[in-house]
């Protein structure tokens, strides 16, 4: 039997507030968690891999993955779908390895709702001010004007869902959220729904406790 049960780890936040730097963060940290690669519908940009960054889907064969009940969870952003596949996700947990997932409000909703909900641990990342926010997201030069703008109108409805979340953290210095994140999931792990070798070793004290003269 393994020892722990692997955790769901879910970090949120709206575009420019640091979730995907701290994902990477958390990556090279702990070589053992496996990052989920979801489904989408966009094109690659360029330098993308499909099954590396995401596994790139026509509209009609994701929408036949979510008819057959194949995804964790998924959602309508910007005019694409993306998705969890579930499978690997729920064998890799099984091993005793956590998957991260970089989702939105929707996506934490859809997860925590699942068969493995009971196994999520779900982070909010706030950015320190909507004008940081506004700079991270000029500065990191990914996106058009048009786009930018989208994203921050989008921002305040990603940031009105924080109240869902299990920790929520401010991400005003990159290290010292990096170091909240790592106390967090170290935590969580030790959770008793984590450890199933618990309830036979509980057994065996008994056991052994019946058995004294």
């Amino acid at each position: 039997m393994i020892n722990r049960r692997g955790l769901l780890i879910i970090l949120s936040s709206p575009s420019g507030a640091g979730k995907s730097t701290l994902a990477r963060q958390l990556m090279a940290w702990d070589p053992a968690l496996s990052f989920s690669v979801s489904a989408t519908t966009r094109a690659p940009r360029d330098g993308e891999v499909d099954g590396r960054e995401y596994f790139f889907l026509s509209e009609d064969d994701f929408k036949t993955e979510v008819a057959d009940g194949r995804m964790l969870e998924h959602a309508h952003v910007f005019g694409n779908f993306y998705g969890s596949p579930a499978g690997p996700v729920k064998k890799t947990i099984e091993a005793g390895k956590d998957v991260l997932f970089d989702v939105d409000w929707q996506g934490e909703i859809q997860i925590r709702n699942s068969d493995l909900g009971k196994h999520a641990l779900s982070i909010f990342i706030l950015p320190p001010s909507i004008s940081e926010l506004h700079r991270r997201l000029v500065k990191r030069g990914q996106d058009s004007d048009d786009v930018i703008s989208k994203r921050m109108l989008k921002s305040w409805d990603e940031i009105s869902h924080w109240g869902a979340y299990d920790y929520v953290l401010v991400n005003d210095n990159l290290q010292d959220t990096e170091k909240q994140l790592k106390t967090i999931i170290n935590a969580e792990r030790m959770r008793r729904e984590q450890q199933p070798s618990l309830q036979s070793h509980v057994h065996k004290l008994q056991a052994e406790f019946e058995e004294m003269p």
